[in-house]
């Protein structure tokens, strides 16, 4: 059950309308609660912690713009659509005024801002459920995190505001130096970790944050500002919680029927049944809003989606290098690219008939094509969305063995990964490799492991590669999008109409 999303459906976003009023004219709605009159009961506050999870289901984020956002600049992934603001996403050449840039700003912002009126008014009550209390300030915190994580991610130079606005001084603020947004990251996962659940009881809450969640990203956030030490803490209490492990089949992790599953530590729910059907763009919630998922359409292959991505070559090779133990292709291929191979059918009908240039190839990966469904056209995928997964979590703490000068645990969870694929035991292998051998194995294994999931370009990032000539040069021949990178453009351009109206925002670098 996936009730959450009707939870999300009905908070009102009843804390963003100011007050306004004169002595001869009230001219406050009375049907619809504003920061004056909300925020007085415990009931109010669960309902603007719900308000807080919508960020996750516009347009501008997981319903379509952030994995687009993610994706397209990694070497795994290329754009292929006549929509200017895909194709020039990967080749980092996206003018200022774009919409991915305002969209992914104004989004990600307003969570920010809904969190933030939950955080700071929360004890203005007094509580009769402490317990009530902790959770719900818990949620807020790790949705502030997670939003931050994103804007610091794709913009960093952002603005860090930890207060409603309240006038216009407050709404126009300076860029904040980097660390500190990140030092604010870590204190919001880390008292978010403190807060939450490691289980909701109750099924109406699956897709809620929780312990393990905040855990993970909170070592995230350590790994990629390279504080490897404090990374492989969270990561290990994490597998301290046991109630995480890798599911059987790979292909289990993106589907309907196997949603929240015992590898999902963080999930954006989807579901066809609850709301209506409109569409979610950036504007005001309403009712006959749909809770779905406009990935499956975007990625989708030709004649059944508009398949403005496209897996990169370099990326199918890429899974062919290694055979499994009994001499077959690496499973994941399959589930994360369709292509040629035999028995091939999408949306009913074999590649061959569906494609007769044989050597095309199209995302898999949150596709619907072994629904029963003819296609994607109408825009309403209930896929949920899998932010985070207990294997990139293993893989993860290899990458902080590899830099702690364990190579031997690294290559440990390395091949835990592996064995689920059926992939040969290369443990004692990889243990004797040197430093640099081992992070490019592991470069590798996270390649296969989460290609089309929006990790490949932080990754890239991370590890400096977009730094290194030599390694740059490997990109673009991976990848030509890659020609058009230029320092600073692995960071998106800050919004043109925020520099119009903020006179204390600067543009970044690079553009």
């Amino acid at each position: 059950m996936k009730t959450i999303k009707y939870l999300v459906m009905v908070a009102v976003l009843m804390v963003l309308a100011p007050s306004c009023s004169e002595d001869f004219l009230e001219l406050t709605n009375p049907n619809r609660p504003d920061v004056d009159n909300f925020f007085k009961t415990e009931e109010d506050f669960w309902y603007a912690t719900n308000a807080i999870y919508q960020t996750l289901y516009y347009d501008g984020s997981y319903m379509r713009f952030c994995q687009l956002a993610l994706d397209l600049r990694g070497d795994d992934v290329k754009g292929d659509s006549p929509w200017d603001v895909i194709h020039n996403t990967g080749r980092f050449s996206l003018p200022n005024n774009s919409i991915m840039q305002e969209w992914l700003w104004v989004v990600f912002f307003g969570g920010v801002h809904r969190a933030n009126h939950v955080i700071t008014r929360i004890d203005d009550i007094e509580w009769t459920d402490q317990e009530m209390h902790d959770r719900l300030l818990g949620q807020a915190k790790f949705l502030r995190g997670l939003y931050y994580m994103h804007l610091v991610k794709f913009f960093r130079n952002i603005p860090l505001i930890l207060e409603p606005y309240q006038s216009a001084d407050e709404f126009y603020q300076s860029q904040a130096d980097p660390e500190l947004v990140w030092d604010q990251i870590y204190a919001d996962f880390s008292d978010a970790a403190d807060l939450l659940p490691v289980q909701w009881e109750n099924a109406k809450d699956i897709g809620r944050a929780t312990r393990g969640a905040a855990l993970a990203y909170l070592g995230k956030a350590y790994l990629f500002n390279h504080r490897y030490g404090d990374a492989a803490d969270q990561f290990e209490d994490v597998f301290d919680l046991g109630i995480y492990d890798l599911m059987e089949n790979y292909g289990d992790n993106f589907t309907e029927e196997f949603e929240n599953n015992q590898e999902s530590i963080f999930e954006v729910q989807f579901d066809r049944d609850v709301g209506g059907t409109v569409l979610g763009w950036v504007d005001e919630p309403a009712a006959n809003w749909s809770k779905t998922t406009a990935r499956a359409i975007t990625y989708g292959p030709e004649n059944f989606g508009f398949s403005d991505v496209l897996p990169t070559r370099y990326l199918f090779e890429q899974f062919q290098i290694e055979q499994t133990v009994g001499g077959e292709v690496d499973p994941r291929l399959r589930e994360t690219i369709i292509y040629d191979y035999p028995g091939c059918t999408l949306y009913g009908v074999a590649f061959r008939d569906a494609y007769p240039d044989h050597t095309k190839i199209f995302p898999k990966k949150y596709q619907n094509d072994q629904s029963g469904i003819e296609n994607e056209f109408d825009w309403r995928s209930g896929i949920n969305e899998r932010l985070m997964r207990y294997a990139d979590v293993l893989l993860m703490y290899a990458e902080c063995m590899i830099q702690l000068d364990q190579p031997g645990v690294a290559a440990q969870y390395m091949q835990m990964v592996r064995d689920r694929v059926d992939l040969p035991d290369r443990e004692m292998e990889f243990a004797a490799y040197t430093k640099d051998q081992l992070m490019e194995q592991l470069a590798h294994e996270r390649f296969l492991e989460f290609a089309l999931e929006g990790h490949r370009f932080d990754d890239i990032v991370r590890w400096g590669w977009l730094y290194d000539p030599d390694k740059l040069a490997e990109l673009k021949v991976n990848d030509p999008e890659f020609e058009a990178y230029v320092p600073g453009r692995e960071y998106f351009s800050i919004p043109q109409q925020e520099i119009d109206t903020n006179e204390n925002i600067r543009q970044n670098p690079g553009y």
